[in-house]
Formats: structure tokens, sequence, C-alpha cells
């Protein structure tokens, strides 16, 4: 009888714990970030909107809610929580780019250079420092500063190489600042990445 009263009273301390870990696991709150991850960009909006509304200081809310703004392209929204983000932590690398991409997207070249020139003193090994590099070097090249913008597509290829479309970019910014022999470095290297650039090739047209 007692080995008996054992299995039984062990069978239902197995059974209790099943239960309060399901519970447990049941209990987990939502991963906005694997939301993110996983493409479910309007779930993780929800959920990081629901986290800042308990926490109005949870940078990492604000953060996974820029990225999945920019993903959906509501660049208006992103700005506007971006600039309450940086209310909270004015230097945010995160919020930087967030801010600076969705103004570069909205055509807002000013602001965006602002935030990220402000992205590269922060953070200037961060993960999305070529892509920041190559956006400057389009907006100046906008502004017809060709030398600077030389300059910016410069540090973008440096950081990240093998883009054809990039140094066609550099070759072009080269080209219109006056400097010729770099300007055909930069578009024969484009085409050693893809032959089909035609930018490239016009380019290098123009230069013969």
């Amino acid at each position: 009888m007692i080995r008996c009263g054992g299995i039984v009273l062990a069978a239902l301390a197995l059974v209790s714990g099943a239960g309060v870990a399901g519970m447990v696991y049941a209990q987990q709150p939502p991963d906005a970030l694997q939301m993110y991850r996983d493409g479910r960009y309007n779930d993780a909006v929800q959920t990081t909107l629901s986290e800042l509304g308990e926490n109005p200081q949870n940078m990492n809310s604000y953060s996974v809610l820029g990225w999945s703004l920019l993903a959906l392209n509501r660049y208006e929204d992103a700005v506007e929580y971006g600039r309450q983000a940086l209310q909270v932590s004015r230097f945010d690398h995160r919020i930087l780019h967030i801010v600076g991409e969705a103004n570069f997207q909205l055509g807002n070249d000013l602001e965006a250079l602002q935030y990220y020139q402000e992205y590269v003193s922060v953070a200037p090994w961060g993960r999305l420092i070529a892509q920041v590099y190559r956006n400057m070097g389009e907006i100046l090249i906008r502004f017809e500063e060709y030398n600077r913008a030389d300059i910016a597509l410069s540090t973008a290829v440096y950081h990240s190489d093998g883009n054809s479309g990039w140094w066609a970019r550099l070759g072009f910014a080269r080209e219109q600042a006056g400097e010729v022999e770099s300007a055909r470095r930069a578009y024969e290297r484009a085409l050693v990445l893809n032959s089909g650039n035609t930018q490239a090739q016009q380019g290098l047209a123009r230069l013969e």
C-alpha cells in the first residue's frame, strides 16, 4: 500500500508540475522582435505599442516599432515615434537610423542628412553604417556637393565593396567633380561586379 501511495503521489506531482510549467509557458509575453524577424510587422507594431503604453521609456520597444514601421513603408509614423523615442534617449543609434531612413524615404533630405550624421558619430562601426553612408552620398549628389558625395560613397564601398550600383554612383560623383581618372576606376569596378550595369557603361562612355 505504501508503494502504491508513493506511486500515486509521484504521479500527482508530475501532473502538477506539468500544469505549472504549462501555466508559465502560457504567460510568456509576446515577443515583438521575433514577430519582426518573422515578417509579422503589423503584429510587432501592435505589441510594441502595448509595451510602450506600459513603459513609455522602453527603447527596445521603440526600436522594434520603428523597424516594423519602416518595413511597412509607414515613414511618417516612423518619424513621429522616432522623435518621441529621441526625447527619451537622444543619441540611441537605432532610433537615429530609423528617423534618418524614414526622412530619406520621404525626401526630407536635410533632416535625413542630420540624423545620418549623428548616427555615424555615435555608431561609426554600426551594422548599418555602409547603407547610411551610401544614402548620405545620394543626398549630397542631389545637393550637387560632389566632393562630399565622393567621401560618403567612398566610405560606403569601404565598408561594403561588393555593390555594383554604389560603385557606379561613386563614379558619377567623381565625374561631376571633374575627377576623371578616379571616376573611371569606380565605373570599371562597378562593371567588374556587374558587367550589365548601364550607369557604369554610360559613365565610361562619357569619359571617352
